[in-house]
């Protein structure tokens, strides 16, 4: 059974986000999205509420699982017993900062197989900070978020009184 890992902070989950998940379903037999906890981000959602929307988003799908993690990928990849990662680009931006987060963690775990989906073109302008600045800005967001999660993502800003 081949599993993968997608990490990141996803504050909120985007279609984008949807995508990749789409997308190693294809390629592995299990997805373990894991939402990372990092103190020294301001996240505009509370790691437990990353969780809950991750795990609403893909609560049809038995073979992802989704889980809160707080350390480097390397010591992830290591819990979960997989070598390979995967991470989501857009553009050249994205891919050489992937790529140097590569290089430093396969220094901590050398079998690490990083594997990098572009995203569509539909979706090379979605990114979690645009849906931050679209609720900051009062403005709509509905097409960059699932909206299989829309209202929970409303809710969770009213209660923010965001």
């Amino acid at each position: 059974m081949k599993k993968c890992v997608f990490a990141g902070t996803f504050d909120p989950p985007t279609v984008g986000h949807e995508d990749v998940v789409k997308k190693c379903l294809c390629i592995f037999d299990e997805v373990v999205v894991a939402v990372l906890d990092n103190p020294q981000k301001n996240t505009l959602f509370s790691a437990a509420g990353r969780l809950a929307l991750l795990k609403k988003l893909f609560a049809d799908e038995p073979r992802v699982r989704v889980r809160a993690f707080g350390g480097a990928a390397a010591d992830l990849l290591a819990e979960e017993g997989t070598p390979f990662y995967v991470r989501g680009v857009r553009d050249a931006i994205d891919f050489e900062y992937e790529n140097r987060n590569h290089y430093a963690s396969k220094r901590l775990m050398p079998e690490m197989i990083t594997i990098y989906l572009p995203c569509e073109q539909a979706h090379l302008h979605v990114s979690s900070t645009l849906v931050r600045n679209s609720l900051k800005f009062s403005k709509p967001y509905a097409d960059l978020v699932p909206a299989s999660i829309y209202g929970d993502v409303a809710a969770m800003l009213e209660d923010k009184n965001v």
